[in-house]
């Protein structure tokens, strides 16, 4: 097992050696107030700077990432992002930059931030967009508070959200953190909605209707137009959630689909950093009736320079310091730059293509509770395992074993035991055929010798934990 650094701290060793300066100690409280001054000692780790390069780097192979190997993780997009936008990220005219700027003086950085929002703009049929929320269901949020700002103007008090079942998780939570009841629509029995059941809830108090397409099971929403336009008849906004964004890109749009309002997970489909707390960013966009809710700053060009504009009367106001993750904004134009149009649209079909052709090898192994033509990510489920005394969790666990990070289990939660899988177009075929090749022996060890996937984990860092005591009794402080 790996020590803390204070477990290899020893007395007395130092990081650096300095030469005696020859300046006389000094007491702080001539320069800071006494009561702001520790009265005691900090403890930290004592160590050579060579002993913490070591510890560091050495926790720093332990930490699974694309760059290591294949991550199948779905309903999250965690695809290969080209070192290029890293590059860019870190220009000296990027990243020593500082928001608090005259805007006369980062006329560059305004520009990139207006040109990706035009972007953005024309990938999703948006008419406006505000760059500023910090991640994907920070935008959600953001765009729920423009919904209900636009109902507050008009004075109508709507109450109501309609999510199908098989949403991500913080549609409703976004919903009711602004104050509205979120109503749930089931799915229909071939894994979309149903028109006609959108329509039984549906009435004058219902605010918006959030939807994900494709959805969480990785189908289209075939009947997408159909349930927009009763929306749109009951004066019930659309909104999308763009985390399915990657399956789509120049294919259609939401603007397409009757969405009034969405947010973009910039990073998971424009190459920026994705897991690890972030940075992210996660931009909405509206049609032209929602313009003037937007969260402000809004970046502007009025022909000579780009400014921000903090003039928006009936705007929701800001919900991030100074204007976003900038950084997060130079990855995501830089990746848009590289592919072009053309490219944009490869990434979706290769992308569908991949998880197609995973799909179609996997479902002999496993139960598809809907055999049909997937979009970006499909849903397998190993209730079938279950007789051999095997659960999809200890599947999970036993890829592991195999180097690979298991795909995302127990989501969406329509689907009994189910293992979502999402190999991004970012793959090639032989990692695709590799996986496949380790799901088969998973499931042939699954009939013959099953409690080697009880005693999985045995190439991991750590042993196997009992994950309810992990979770329910979480203890993170280091005792000395």
């Amino acid at each position: 097992m790996t020590k803390t650094v204070f477990e290899k701290s020893k007395e007395g060793r130092k990081g650096i050696k300095l030469p005696n300066s020859g300046i006389k100690e000094t007491n702080l409280e001539k320069f800071i107030p006494s009561e702001l001054l520790k009265k005691e000692a900090v403890i930290l780790p004592q160590l050579t700077e060579f002993d913490v390069v070591r510890h560091f780097v050495n926790l720093s192979k332990k930490n699974y990432c694309l760059d290591s190997n294949f991550y199948p993780l779905g309903s999250c997009t965690m695809k290969y992002n080209p070192k290029i936008e890293e590059f860019c990220a870190n220009l000296a005219g990027f990243n020593d930059i500082h928001p608090e700027q005259d805007e006369k003086d980062v006329q560059g950085a305004l520009e990139l931030m207006f040109k990706l929002g035009e972007s953005l703009k024309a990938i999703t049929g948006m008419d406006a967009i505000s760059l500023q929320p910090a991640a994907g269901a920070h935008g959600e949020f953001a765009g729920m508070l423009i919904a209900k700002m636009h109902f507050e103007e008009k004075k109508e008090k709507r109450t109501k959200v309609i999510i199908p079942d098989s949403a991500h998780g913080t549609n409703p939570a976004s919903a009711k953190m602004c104050g509205f009841d979120v109503i749930e629509v089931k799915s229909g029995s071939n894994g979309i909605l149903e028109p006609a059941a959108v329509k039984e809830l549906l009435d004058k108090n219902t605010a918006v209707i959030m939807m994900t397409n494709p959805n969480t099971l990785g189908l289209f929403e075939e009947n997408i137009k159909e349930i927009s336009d009763l929306a749109h008849k009951n004066g019930t906004l659309m909104y999308y959630d763009g985390a399915n964004l990657n399956a789509i890109m120049g294919i259609t749009s939401p603007a397409l689909m009757g969405f009034d309002i969405m947010h973009i997970n910039l990073h998971k489909t424009f190459a920026t950093p994705h897991g690890g707390g972030g940075p992210g960013a996660g931009p909405v966009l509206v049609t032209k009736r929602l313009e003037k809710f937007l969260p402000i700053p809004i970046v502007k060009d009025n022909g000579n320079n780009y400014y921000l504009d903090y003039d928006i009367e009936n705007s929701i106001g800001k919900v991030k310091a100074f204007y976003g993750n900038f950084s997060i904004f130079v990855r995501a134009y830089a990746y848009i730059l590289s592919l072009g149009k053309e490219g944009i649209q490869s990434t979706s079909k290769d992308a569908v293509l991949n998880a197609n052709y995973l799909k179609e090898k996997l479902k002999i192994l496993f139960d598809l509770p809907y055999d049909k033509l997937c979009m970006h990510e499909f849903v397998l489920s190993g209730e079938n395992q279950k007789q051999y005394g095997i659960n999809t969790l200890a599947i999970a666990k036993r890829i592991v074993d195999f180097g690979i990070h298991p795909p995302t289990i127990y989501f969406p939660l329509i689907v009994h035991e189910a293992i979502m899988i999402e190999p991004t177009e970012t793959e090639n075929k032989e990692t695709l055929d590799e996986f496949v090749e380790i799901l088969k022996q998973i499931e042939k060890e699954i009939k013959t010798k099953p409690e080697i996937l009880l005693n999985a984990l045995s190439k991991a860092c750590s042993s196997r934990v009992d994950e309810t005591i992990a979770a329910r009794q979480l203890n993170l402080r280091w005792k000395n």
